[in-house]
């Protein structure tokens, strides 16, 4: 019998669900959307485009939400169809974006070894 298809969207959903109350709660004005690729020319598993809750001003009230695109397609190459990987990088990813939206640069990321 096959398994069944892995459902991103639930994933990624699974993954946001699992935050604590208080991450949860800080979460605000972003949209989380998967995406079957990333843009042309880029090795993107996910991407957070916006202003991070540390740079926002009183002028961000008037703001386009924040985006957070999980990039199918890269992420399943990456992990050759095997469940387990497909949730833990599905996890990974999409904690690194929030990551980002909570203020928290690359570089930060690498020195807490979360990169």
């Amino acid at each position: 019998m096959d398994e069944p298809a892995f459902d991103f969207e639930r994933a990624v959903q699974d993954v946001v669900d699992s935050l604590p109350d208080r991450f949860r709660a800080a979460i605000s004005n972003v949209e989380i959307v998967v995406e079957d690729e990333p843009p042309p020319g880029s090795r993107l598993l996910g991407l957070y485009q916006g202003i991070p809750l540390t740079k926002r001003t009183h002028w961000y009230a008037f703001a386009l939400p924040d985006k957070i695109s999980i990039y199918r397609g890269p992420i399943e190459r990456l992990c050759g169809g095997d469940f387990n990987r497909l949730q833990a990088e599905v996890r990974h990813v999409v904690l690194h974006e929030l990551a980002h939206h909570f203020g928290i640069s690359d570089e930060r990321l690498l020195e807490i070894d979360r990169y």
